[in-house]
């Protein structure tokens, strides 16, 4: 089946999440005064998230877009570090910090080159406020933006990439998830979609290795967008 659209999980995978938040937090503690270890906290930022959207999935919270779950991480780590009285604008600003993730180097040039073949579209459980902010202010050519929250299911539930399919109006199989993340790649693919895993070896900071994959588990293997566009024949003629 001829590929026509490709989806693109985003933290981590079009933009460096950890990198921008870290700049994000030590600027916000020059502002007030306050010195942590930033790294940690975005760190332990992030790894609140699967949790939170687990709250969510349970009942136990209500639905929530991933701003508001972002806020609700950020000021029970806030009050753990014992950093209070900050004004809630600040902190409200704070929080948009996901919305001014820097993209990694290639993430523009590659994205440029596949658009040229393929309808191209965020799949990922921002919100599509936080999608359409930080895609302007990175200049991320997105042919359209498509959030988890349009489907009211976070990833990786199937309606999420199925969802994605359908408003593409293309066959699951017509449509691949690239993602740096192997767990987000095996459910898009349980749900029959094409998958390209893209290694991001410096989301999790210097030091770390990109998620080992086994050989043939996914569709396509490639070091970064641009070569995942010369993999697709989507490069500049």
């Amino acid at each position: 089946m001829t590929l026509r659209a490709l989806a693109f999980d985003v933290f981590g995978t079009v933009v460096d999440w950890r990198g921008s938040v870290i700049r994000e937090l030590t600027a916000f503690g020059e502002a007030h005064g306050v010195d942590r270890d930033w790294a940690q906290f975005a760190d332990d930022w992030r790894a609140g998230y699967p949790p939170a959207m687990d709250r969510v999935r349970t009942g136990e919270l209500p639905w929530m877009k991933i701003d508001a779950l972002h806020r609700l991480i950020l000021d029970e780590l806030l009050e753990r570090a014992g950093i209070d009285g900050i004004p809630d604008g600040d902190v409200a600003e704070l929080n948009r910090a996901w919305h001014r993730l820097d993209p990694w180097p290639d993430t523009v040039e590659g994205l440029t080159q596949l658009k040229r073949s393929f309808t191209i579209t965020t799949l990922s459980n921002g919100n599509v406020s936080l999608l359409t902010n930080m895609a302007k202010r990175a200049g991320l050519p997105w042919d359209c933006v498509i959030s988890a929250e349009l489907f009211r299911h976070y990833k990786p539930d199937r309606e999420a990439y199925l969802g994605c399919a359908e408003l593409l109006d293309v066959a699951p199989a017509e449509l691949a998830l690239v993602a740096a993340h192997p767990s987000d790649l095996r459910a898009a693919r349980d749900a029959g979609l094409t998958t390209a895993y893209v290694a991001r070896p410096l989301e999790r900071g210097p030091g770390h290795e990109a998620p080992r994959v086994e050989d043939g588990e996914f569709d396509y293997l490639a070091e970064d967008f641009l070569d995942l566009a010369r993999q697709l024949g989507a490069t500049t003629p």
